[in-house]
């Protein structure tokens, strides 16, 4: 673990299709070469109560067996990364949700190829950074 001492944190997850295409490192690269620090990071699959427990706000969503199928389906990268605005800047490192519909130049525009299985998961506030972080990293002060 490596702590940075920022002011804000987010959680990243480098979804199974990015493990599995190995984009792990381009990834990582990206945030890293943005400045960004990491104060925690692990290789782990989630499990089915892990995924209802992070995606609680779409458990009753018609598309929400499909999501959890998927992110179920193999190991993923789970890191904190910390920085001035980190949320926000993450959040438009990853780009639009539809991998299709991504801006060149994002994670997801350079490298996604559908809207489920577009590589990364970023918090999409600083509350959710905080509930997440706390989910996966339980013992991160």
């Amino acid at each position: 673990m490596i702590s940075s001492g920022s002011v804000e944190r987010t959680l990243v997850l480098v979804k199974p299709d990015g493990v599995r295409r190995r984009l792990v490192s381009e990834i990582l690269g990206r945030f890293e070469r943005k400045g960004l620090g990491i104060d925690a990071m692990v290789l782990r699959r989630m499990d089915d109560r892990l995924a209802d427990q992070h995606y609680t706000e779409h458990l009753a969503e018609p598309f929400y067996p499909g999501l959890r199928a998927f992110m179920t389906s193999g190991p993923l990268i789970a890191l904190v990364l910390s920085g001035d605005g980190v949320v926000r800047m993450v959040r438009e490192m990853v780009g639009a949700t539809d991998g299709r519909r991504a801006a060149p130049g994002t994670i997801r525009g350079d490298f996604a190829t559908s809207g489920r299985e577009n590589l990364v998961h970023a918090s999409d506030s600083a509350e959710n950074a905080r509930r997440e972080i706390a989910i996966w990293f339980p013992d991160l002060d």
